[in-house]
């Protein structure tokens, strides 16, 4: 199926929870300076294992990185 990954068109092999995603796309999952958002919608961390992913949706994936 094909989703759009920030922009990028992707196909995965079937709907995924977002947990599943992340790992699928190689993206470690951390609690803090990580954020995703599906169909403009930011995903609470704690629903990142019941949001699924499906056809055609637009997921964006924002790493926040920190220094100075």
């Amino acid at each position: 199926m094909i989703v759009y990954v920030n922009g990028e068109k992707r196909e995965i092999e079937r709907s995924m929870n977002i947990y599943e995603l992340l790992e699928y796309l190689g993206v470690a999952y951390r609690e803090i300076g990580l954020a995703v958002s599906v169909n403009g919608e930011v995903i609470a961390k704690g629903e990142y294992k019941n949001r699924r992913i499906m056809e055609g949706d637009s997921v964006e994936i924002i790493h926040i990185v920190g220094g100075g």
